[in-house]
């Protein structure tokens, strides 16, 4: 799942994901214990050589959790051929698709 997180989104832009803005785009890594602690640090460190920019991820302890909104559930599913869900969702699922490794 590490290795998905790292490529479905840019980790070098600070608070940003394509035309988002704001603390809630931020890029974040929530874990529930020491050991998924570990495995994201590793992971980090590893996804870094893969990228020119440093990674600004954070690795956060998973305090509280809010479920989204009903309207963003299964949110491409829903509606994919809504203008986000062409020019954003759908690329990233494409690159996903095509990229074998970071």
């Amino acid at each position: 799942m590490l290795d998905v997180f790292w490529k479905c989104h840019d980790p070098t832009s600070l608070n940003r994901q394509g035309a988002d803005f704001g603390t809630q785009y931020r890029s974040v890594i929530f874990y529930h214990d020491e050991r998924q602690r570990e495995m994201a640090e590793t992971s980090k460190r590893e996804a870094s050589k893969h990228f020119d920019m440093p990674i600004v991820t954070t690795i956060e302890p998973l305090t509280d959790f809010w479920k989204a909104e009903s309207y963003h559930q299964n949110y491409y599913n829903s509606g994919p051929d809504t203008v986000y869900c062409r020019l954003v969702i759908k690329p990233k699922l494409e690159k996903l698709k095509l990229t074998d490794t970071i």
